[in-house]
């Protein structure tokens, strides 16, 4: 199943977010990709904050229509064009429940596994992962087809860490080396006896001076060509049940040469 989710609310007014979405949608000009409508209800400056996550009734309303699409559907796979990275606790949730031990790689400089009342923004794209261990508010709940374990979590390219962030990864020992260390990962991974993976790539895991047209730059990320082997190494160790590419934000298609080789490679 191919997924057009434009999800922007997440971020809080980064409507930017889903005009890139756009942009990655009309460079792979797929007609398999399905459109989630997203929701019309307030969000952005105008938006309200329940539970201490910004735009919640706008989020919960169309994560809840992306449910019920996959729901009615049951694919065996899912690739998704989006958005921020809160659209991922329906997509992750679901394959997890279809995959049991499912392994889920978070290409990211950011690492999105705060609970809300912690949260320093509110915004729910730093919060999935939190959500994903049935560990965020109970309302988001229903929107989950499963809960994951901490060790099913590895980070690629991590290193802007909120200090609850940080005590929630040490308390379990998740996989967040300082180092991209491709062997390493592949052997970890085998170790856990896990065959499936899901791919999260948020293009702000990458170095800012290869690619820059992201919703944050940190410095100090993974290279392209690094990404584009450890994402190699994976599809040629383990089963990719499903896979995104989210939060570039250029509306410009010739911007997005760049990193054409791996949207192709976790979209194709």
């Amino acid at each position: 199943m191919k997924i057009y989710f434009p999800q922007w609310q997440g971020s809080g007014t980064g409507k930017s977010i889903k005009n890139g979405a756009k942009a990655i949608l009309d460079y792979l000009n797929d007609p398999e990709f399905i459109h989630i409508p997203l929701s019309k209800i307030v969000a952005g400056k105008n938006g309200e904050k329940k539970y201490y996550i910004n735009n919640y009734d706008a989020i919960y309303d169309q994560l809840n229509r992306l449910k019920r699409s996959i729901d009615q559907t049951r694919p065996k796979t899912i690739k998704i064009i989006g958005g921020d990275c809160g659209l991922e606790i329906v997509p992750v949730s679901y394959l997890n429940q279809k995959y049991p031990n499912l392994g889920v790689i978070w290409f990211d400089a950011h690492a999105d596994i705060n609970k809300p009342c912690d949260s320093p923004s509110c915004n729910f794209h730093g919060m999935p992962l939190r959500t994903l261990l049935g560990e965020g508010v109970n309302h988001m709940n229903p929107l989950l087809f499963s809960s994951i374990e901490a060790s099913q979590i590895h980070y690629v390219g991590v290193r802007d860490i909120d200090d609850a962030e940080q005590i929630r990864i040490d308390n379990d020992e998740i996989y967040a080396p300082k180092k991209t260390d491709i062997i390493d990962l592949v052997k970890i991974l085998k170790s856990k006896n896990i065959s499936n993976l899901y791919l999260h790539f948020d293009f702000d895991c990458l170095e800012p001076k290869d690619y820059n047209k992201t919703y944050y730059q940190v410095p100090n990320g993974v290279t392209i060509s690094e990404a584009e082997a450890c994402i190699k190494a994976l599809q040629e160790n383990f089963s990719i049940v499903g896979s995104s590419v989210l939060e570039s934000i250029t509306t410009n298609t010739t911007e997005l040469k760049p990193i054409s080789k791996i949207i192709k490679l976790l979209m194709k």
